[in-house]
């Protein structure tokens, strides 16, 4: 069932990844219940990410379940062992672990979207280092930049800002609280030889350096904050229901006139108090979904603008 079920999407999706021109795309979401497994292609390599569920078989038969698994995607897509990367993840999960490390492997490898280079780790992180759900995002950021000063809030490893950088903006900052995506961030930038004094990275609280930033000054900010966080580096502890209207109109503060803030946010239950935001709203959440997270989108984006 799991062999017939992945080669048959194997056949559609890597059809629409070659007419699209794209090399890093989600093959498989949890399809079937009995394989609840997300197998990731990374060009050459595999990220089987497999999500713990009330299975009810005993040790032996979990590991014989699992190994039987892997068997059929090593077979389906003619892959060797050292090509898979497998990592467990808990379906509660919270968002604060989002980040957290899983090994010390160190192991980058470059990839690339939209004619850009990215590094991604496959081993020692629970995610990548880039979202393939925010493809089309990031392209819509890129026809946008050209001659624009954009401000990258919650950076990760600064994706967006490679985006940005190769669509021209004259000025990128990167904004995060911890080093090392800051470092990783600037290393994506280099890569793609994006140097200089126009590209900018601060470590820090967002909630903490937003109201030391010059109101007015950014033409486009990306906002995509975790769903919770109650890091020791952090003032207070930080909930996207809570705290969105806040940070969003204090974003529209430092965008110019007629600037645009892209919101976006996996908070699964999330509403948007639209009605106290002080720009002009428009979800573009199904406009931003890639064709390999069609019906499995979990995030919602929104455009905003400012207005005078």
């Amino acid at each position: 069932m799991f062999e017939n079920r992945l080669k048959k999407v194997l056949k559609i999706r890597s059809k629409e990844a070659s007419r699209q021109k794209v090399s890093c795309y989600r093959l498989y979401d949890r399809d079937l219940p009995e394989f609840p497994l997300i197998i990731d292609v990374y060009e050459n390599e595999l990220l089987v990410t497999e999500y713990r569920s009330q299975h009810r078989l005993s040790h032996d038969e979990y590991i014989a379940w699992l190994d039987g698994s892997l068997l059929v995607v090593k077979k389906v897509l003619n892959k060797t062992d050292d090509q898979i990367h497998i990592k467990e993840r808990k379906v509660k999960e919270s968002r604060q672990d989002q980040y957290a490390k899983t090994a010390s492997v160190k192991d980058f490898m470059v990839v690339h979207e939209g004619g850009l280079a990215f590094l991604v780790n496959l081993t020692d992180y629970l995610d990548t280092g880039l979202f393939l759900d925010h493809r089309i995002t990031r392209s819509m950021v890129r026809e946008k930049s050209n001659g624009k000063k954009v401000l990258n809030l919650f950076c990760y490893t600064a994706s967006f800002s490679v985006y940005a950088a190769a669509g021209n903006a004259t000025e990128v900052v990167s904004v995060d609280l911890s080093n090392t995506y800051i470092d990783w961030a600037r290393r994506n930038m280099e890569l793609n030889g994006f140097e200089g004094d126009k590209y900018l990275y601060t470590r820090g609280d967002v909630l903490q350096i937003l109201p030391t930033i010059k109101n007015n000054y950014f033409d486009i900010i990306i906002l995509d904050p975790p769903t919770f966080s109650n890091s020791k580096s952090m003032k207070e502890i930080f909930d996207v229901q809570q705290m969105h209207v806040e940070l969003i109109n204090l974003c529209l503060d430092k965008l110019k006139y007629s600037g645009e803030l892209v919101f976006s946010t996996n908070a699964r239950k999330f509403h948007l108090e639209g009605e106290m935001i002080k720009g002009a709203v428009k979800e573009i959440t199904t406009s931003t979904e890639p064709f390999d997270f069609k019906g499995k989108l979990l995030r919602w984006c929104y455009s905003i603008v400012k207005q005078a």
